[in-house]
This record gives structure tokens, sequence and C-alpha cells, in this order.
């Protein structure tokens, strides 16, 4: 793995650098350490929304990269990945393959997007779902809109509709995943649910649903009506938006 914490110049290879020099141990240049500066301010004066993503990027790979100029990789990682969620998603081997990449970046990179996924899921859980259905929806698009294999997750409710677990199911791969109705309703009755929320996400980015999807969500819904435990709906995660089949009318909720 290349370190590139450990490299001795600035990104010598890299487009928009026409010229480096070897930085001084313990000791930042006038011109990183103003940049740094402004940016922090900026971000404090205007938080996320103020700034471009390889600038937000930038502030993240500060903390990784203490006496380097890091706008460089930066705006290699959006433009291997696209933007700034995606960096954050994308698995480590990908991350890995970018120059300058090394374990300090993959560990801050993995840190920031660790904690959107906490941050988003307390604003689901022990919460009035039905209620609070922006926050499933954001909830989802974080955890779930940009991996690169198909993921099944059910939340669980209780009567009062409060989500009392989240879990992830099954995993599969771009365009196939696994959903077993009888393993589904089984992990309903253990922890005691009495509504289901099912959601899965789509690699393609597209979130149509399939003949498989309608077929696979009757047949979970089907299972657990037998055992009166209520399927509020079947969500699926694309890219950038989200299918509902209640909204879209292709689930009601019975067989």
């Amino acid at each position: 793995m290349n370190h590139f914490a450990e490299a001795p110049s600035l990104f010598p290879d890299h487009d928009d650098v026409t010229e480096v020099l070897p930085l001084t141990p313990g000791k930042l240049p006038s011109y990183v350490r103003d940049h740094r500066k402004r940016l922090r301010e900026r971000f404090l004066a205007g938080g996320a929304d103020a700034m471009p993503d390889y600038e937000l990027l930038e502030l993240v790979l500060f903390r990784a990269i203490p006496r380097q100029d890091v706008k460089p990789l930066a705006r290699a990682l959006i433009d291997t990945f696209g933007d700034f969620n995606r960096v954050l998603s994308a698995p480590l081997a990908q991350l890995s393959g970018v120059k300058w990449v090394g374990d300090a970046v993959l560990l801050e990179l993995k840190l920031v997007e660790a904690a959107a996924h906490r941050l988003s899921r307390s604003k689901v859980m022990q919460r009035h779902v039905l209620s609070n259905w922006d926050a499933l929806l954001d909830y989802c698009h974080t955890t779930m809109a940009h991996r690169e294999t198909e993921q099944f997750r059910i939340l669980f409710l209780d009567t009062k509709n409060t989500v009392i677990a989240d879990e992830e199911q099954a995993k599969g791969t771009v365009d196939h995943v696994p959903v077993y109705p009888r393993e589904v309703v089984k992990r309903a009755l253990e922890l005691n649910a009495s509504a289901l929320i099912l959601v899965h996400n789509h690699p393609s980015g597209d979130p149509t649903p399939s003949d498989a999807d309608v077929q696979m969500t009757r047949q979970i819904t089907n299972a657990a009506m037998a055992l009166n435990i209520t399927v509020h709906d079947h969500l699926i995660i694309g890219k950038s938006s989200e299918t509902s089949f209640r909204s879209l009318g292709l689930f009601d909720g019975t067989a």
C-alpha cells in the first residue's frame, strides 16, 4: 500500500501541481497553513453547504495528512468516485487503488462514514417511524444508496410503530439478493414485532421494482399476515431516489 503521508514531496505527478517542494518535518508551509485556516473558517461560518465536495473532503483529510497539501488528493478522489458521499462509501479495496491513499486516509474516511451512519440511525431507532418518514429515508439512503451489491434490511416495529430493531437480513450480488420469507417472519416473532418495513437497494441506481421484487414482497406479506404481523411498506433505494411499493400502488399490505 502506498502511504501518502510518507511521500517525500507534494504530488509530483499530479496535473494540478507544476512544481513541488519537500516539506520541512513538523512545519507547514505558509501557503498550506493559510489555505487550511481559510477552509476551516468557511466551514465554521457557513457549514458544509458553503463548500464544494472537494473542499469538504480536504477538511476530512487534514488530520490524516497533517503536513501536505491535500487538495490534489481530494480532487483525485472526487474524480474517481463522483462525489463526497461516494468517496466515503467506496469499498476499501477501491479507495486503496487511488494514488496517495494510505492507511491513515482509509481510517479517516471510514470513521466519517461510520459517524454518518450512526447519526442517521439514531434519528430512526426508538422513534415512531410513520411520523418520521423523512428521517427513515435519509437513513436508508445514507447506509444503502452507494453499495455495490444488493442488501436486504428489515425495520421491526412494535405495536406503536416504534422501531425496535434494524437488521440486515441478507447480502447478494449486483442484481439479486436471496430472501426467505420464513426467516423474516421467524425473526419478527423472536423480536415480538408487530409490523415490518422492508428495505433493499438497487446498485444500478434505478429503484424501479422488478417482477422478482414484487413476488418476494407478496410472499413475505402473506407469511406475515398469517401470524398477524403487518408489512407497512417495501422501499427500494436507488442512487438518488427511492421507490415505495405503497405509494406506487404496487403493495397495499395485503395478499
